[in-house]
């Protein structure tokens, strides 16, 4: 059984992004947003049955999520730039528990 929010839907997405039907969490940032953007834009316009709206929204919300997860992913990838001596700089490979924990 496919969870709701990877139901799809039948629109095409625009500027080569994935399709609809593509799990959330399998979207990167960029084609998140744009589908989030065309979900929002859907229901603001309105005239879907009731049914139809719910599925939209519960896409919208895990959109919304898979976006907040992923800019925070690249927070986390800012922050462990470090400086090193002569002014080079260094990313560190952290899992976003040990940075959680690093700022407790």
């Amino acid at each position: 059984m496919t969870p709701r929010s990877q139901v799809a839907t039948t629109e095409p997405m625009p500027d080569g992004a994935k399709p609809v039907d593509s799990p959330v969490e399998t979207l990167a940032f960029d084609d998140a947003l744009a589908e989030l953007q065309r979900v929002v834009g859907e229901l603001e316009a309105g005239g879907q049955p009731l049914e139809a709206a719910l599925v939209l929204y519960e896409r919208g919300v895990a959109l919304q999520a898979r976006c907040e997860r992923l800019i925070g992913d690249a927070e986390l990838r800012v922050q462990q730039l470090v400086a090193r001596a002569g002014g080079a700089l260094e990313t560190r490979d952290v899992q976003v528990t040990e940075a959680t924990e690093a700022t407790d």
